[in-house]
């Protein structure tokens, strides 16, 4: 199989992804209440028992609202870096010992046998969080990368998630919508800050440098709802490839969407 996912949601109401190997399988991210979570795993007709672990990228309430309630509930180990279990304490509540665990940036995890086994690699990203990470999948020679709530792209991150299969990247706003929009103006800054939020022209730019043949499609997450739209998101990119010189036939490369309020379809991710 490779590797498989499937984006539950993606947006400032709520992040959760799922992804799963051959023998593992694992949440990244709990930003939804435990019963919403649970709906749309059904939806893709996963069980919360079928989980060996949630990931957490860092404690913002959009991606741990519903961590503690679920992962008691359902018995669930917990992997994310001190700083992030520092901050994000008070609001996930009491975890059992056996079910916390310390993954310290830029180490990896791996779950699963040894046939189907799934490789879970954090890397410093920047944001205004105590400490957060992207995460990259490795199973079966496919690699499938994860980044958003990101500033800029950096060299480090970059190094970590070139050469992906599928990528799922943050293109959260589009920067005239957002200076003419409804927040004020320090929340703005904040956004457009290089501890803010990747709009649609940096996702744009950061692909020109990430893209190879090995690359097929690039989901495109966490957009504003406020401040962006899903075609203009995708018209942004594709003209900055464009004029980059990337061209792609329709079989070659997809821009592909992902939604605050539905779960993406479930993709394989294989080796081209």
């Amino acid at each position: 199989m490779g590797l498989r996912f499937t984006v539950l949601a993606s947006g400032s109401t709520g992040n959760a992804t799922i992804v799963q190997s051959e023998d593992a399988t694992v949440l990244i991210d709990a930003g939804l209440s435990a019963k919403k979570l649970e709906e749309l795993m059904r939806e893709r007709e996963v069980e919360a028992k079928e989980l060996d672990a949630i990931f957490v990228t860092h404690e913002h309430s959009d991606h741990i609202k519903g961590l503690g309630a679920f992962a008691r509930k359902h018995e669930l180990p917990i992997y994310a870096n001190e700083a992030t279990w520092e901050e994000m304490h008070k609001h996930v509540g009491a975890i059992e010992a056996d079910k916390r665990f310390v993954m310290a940036t830029g180490t990896a995890v791996e779950l699963g046998g040894m046939l189907g086994r799934l490789r879970v690699q954090s890397y410093p990203i920047s944001h205004d969080a105590a400490e957060p990470v992207g995460y990259t999948f490795y199973s079966d020679n496919c690699k499938l990368s994860l980044v958003t709530d990101l500033g800029y792209m950096s060299d480090k991150v970059k190094e970590q998630v070139i050469e992906s299969d599928v990528l799922v990247l943050e293109s959260n706003h589009d920067v005239d919508m957002l200076r003419v929009g409804r927040y004020p103006w320090n929340i703005k800054r904040r956004i457009l800050s290089d501890i803010g939020h990747l709009s649609n022209e940096a996702a744009g730019e950061a692909l020109c440098e990430l893209l190879s043949d090995r690359t097929q499609r690039v989901y495109l997450a966490h957009l504003s709802r406020d401040h962006n739209l899903m075609d203009l998101a995708k018209l942004t990119v594709n003209n900055v490839l464009e004029s980059n010189g990337f061209f792609f036939k329709r079989d070659e490369f997809a821009l592909k969407d992902t939604y605050y309020d539905r779960s993406t379809e479930w993709d394989v991710v294989k080796r081209r």
